[in-house]
């Protein structure tokens, strides 16, 4: 079998538009988490300062409770909804990046089987033994990628079930707290 070298320059340009995809699907989630980041810092920075004026300003201690207890609300939620917005670019960005591998899972899988293929036309007589082998390990492959998708999919499942069970719980404990 010879190496064809249109075939071997599409495949290495296939390869680094790839690895572009994956750098610019994972620095735009970077921008997104800075960004959310400097919001919430600018946010805390105003909070605390009109907290600390709101405090400065009581004449007692119980209008400094008061106070110290309006506050804490709006804060639980602030802090639950920054969560959130981390979960959800996350969220996002593993799918993304999940779609990614899977085509080129894909892509693999056809040009391994397009090989195996023209392996089996030119093979010499005697090595059905070694494509048959061959074509079992891609079944197994193929397979584990599957198992290892669903794994995958069960996991984001249950993790976006467990946010939205823990923010209920954090909302509802802070509205007990009233």
């Amino acid at each position: 079998m010879t190496v064809n070298t249109e075939k071997f320059v599409a495949a290495n340009k296939a390869a680094v538009d790839s690895l572009l995809s994956v750098a610019n699907t994972a620095l735009a989630s970077a921008e997104r988490i800075a960004a959310l980041n400097l919001n919430t810092a600018r946010a805390a920075l105003e909070d605390t300062v009109s907290g600390v004026q709101a405090i400065a300003g009581a004449k007692s201690p119980q209008d400094i409770a008061s106070v110290a207890t309006a506050l804490t609300q709006p804060a639980i939620e602030k802090a639950t909804a920054y969560a959130r917005s981390v979960y959800e670019i996350t969220s996002e960005s593993q799918g993304e990046l999940t779609k990614m591998i899977q085509a080129q899972f894909g892509d693999f899988q056809k040009t391994v089987a397009g090989l195996v293929e023209q392996a089996t036309k030119s093979a010499p007589a005697g090595s059905e033994t070694a494509l048959a082998a061959v074509q079992s390990a891609m079944a197994a492959a193929t397979s584990a990628f599957g198992n290892m998708n669903a794994v995958a999919k069960q996991f984001a499942e249950q993790a976006q079930t467990n946010v939205a069970a823990a923010t209920k719980a954090v909302t509802a404990a802070a509205k007990k707290s009233k």
